[in-house]
């Protein structure tokens, strides 16, 4: 059974750092890419980061320099560090995993399914 389950979020202020943590199971790092995305109501879900199984990384134009994608393989945890925060990146924050994440990423294509999801944690920057 695939589990993401998410930890971290919260509240921080402009210019502040925060990591979140996805915890994944059920799945080898060869078969899938990870990442991040992130929503905000009324507006699409826009990916910001992805890692594939070969530890190539792709970043989203709104986050590169700023967010970081990481992961632990001994421990299948996937990382977000996100510094530089600004209020325009409150949104609630996504893992997931799908063979073609980085292409979704990337604007290329769709999912290729199965594409798997953590619970979501709410970001919120205060200016």
């Amino acid at each position: 059974q695939v589990q993401l389950q998410q930890s971290g979020g919260g509240f921080v202020q402009t210019g502040g750092s925060m990591r979140l943590s996805c915890i994944v199971s059920g799945l080898t790092k060869e078969e899938t890419s990870l990442g991040w995305f992130r929503q905000v109501p009324g507006k699409e879900r826009e990916g910001l980061a992805c890692i594939t199984g070969t530890d190539g990384t792709h970043y989203g134009d709104a986050v590169k320099g700023r967010f970081t994608i990481s992961r632990d393989n001994d421990k299948n945890i996937l990382f977000l560090q996100m510094n530089a925060l600004k209020p325009e990146d409150t949104a609630m924050y996504y893992c997931a995993a799908d063979r073609y994440l980085c292409s979704v990423v990337r604007g290329l294509y769709g999912f290729g399914g199965p594409t798997y999801w953590g619970q979501g944690a709410q970001v919120t920057v205060s200016s």
